[in-house]
């Protein structure tokens, strides 16, 4: 099941819930539905009429099938179906892929989109982060903007944004500091960012720390503000 951090009410962890029961509106979150399913062999044909949904591929591999094509996935694939346009998986061997349905969503643009992030340039953000854009508005999703987060080692200062995001740890050990309390972070911990709420999320360990986001609405996840709304620039930025 997913445990609630006593003191970071913002902070779950996946366990072996078979539900993969993330953050939604049961838990505060109700622009957005994360989950982590999982497949085996072929699945059932999905369908949600009302959201569009954003994915992930987390780990394993086999064939995500979109308008009758299919595409072999990979741990770093993303990809994203509009309201109303279904999808299955083929031929899975151990797939866990990470989904964010976007509730009330904007019109898109296309029907769905199958994203190759390993292609993708590195940008640079501040305190000498970096990410890599995912599904977003350039791939016909006008909600939102998916990225995986590069987070090195130490903490950035307090700050907030004016999107509101659900985050997911792919890689490394951290901590989320919020209002002075702490969630501590690892793979498999899940983080819901209201928008402006005041936070860190800070990299305790030796190596590069992953992070897959999701927010809306779309934008730069580079866009930053501390928290006397001073715009946080990115390092190339600043006079």
């Amino acid at each position: 099941m997913c445990v609630a951090y006593a003191s970071v009410n913002y902070a779950l962890h996946e366990s072996d819930d078979p539900t993969g029961r993330l953050f939604d509106a049961g838990r505060g979150c109700a622009v957005f539905s994360q989950r982590v399913l999982r497949f085996t062999g072929f699945s059932a044909e999905r369908l949600d009429h009302a959201s569009d949904e954003v994915l992930f591929v987390l780990a394993g591999s086999g064939a995500l099938l979109m308008e009758e094509i299919g595409h072999e996935v990979a741990p770093g694939t993303a990809a994203f179906a509009r309201a109303g346009q279904s999808w299955s998986v083929a031929g899975a061997e151990g797939l866990s892929i990470l989904s964010v349905l976007v509730h009330d969503p904007e019109p898109a643009t296309c029907a769905c989109a199958v994203i190759d992030l390993a292609a993708s340039e590195r940008q640079t953000a501040t305190a000498g982060r970096q990410f890599v854009l995912g599904v977003g508005p350039e791939s016909g999703c006008l909600s939102v903007t998916q990225f995986i987060g590069l987070i090195p080692p130490g903490r950035a200062p307090d700050h907030f944004h004016t999107y509101d995001e659900v985050i997911y740890v792919l890689e490394g050990e951290g901590l989320l500091e919020i209002a002075g309390e702490q969630a501590p972070l690892r793979p498999g911990s899940s983080v819901h960012l209201p928008a402006r709420l005041v936070h860190c999320l800070a990299n305790t360990g030796s190596a590069e720390m992953r992070v897959l986001g999701v927010f809306r609405p779309a934008g730069s996840p580079a866009e930053a503000y501390y928290p006397d709304g001073t715009l946080a620039l990115p390092p190339a930025e600043r006079s």
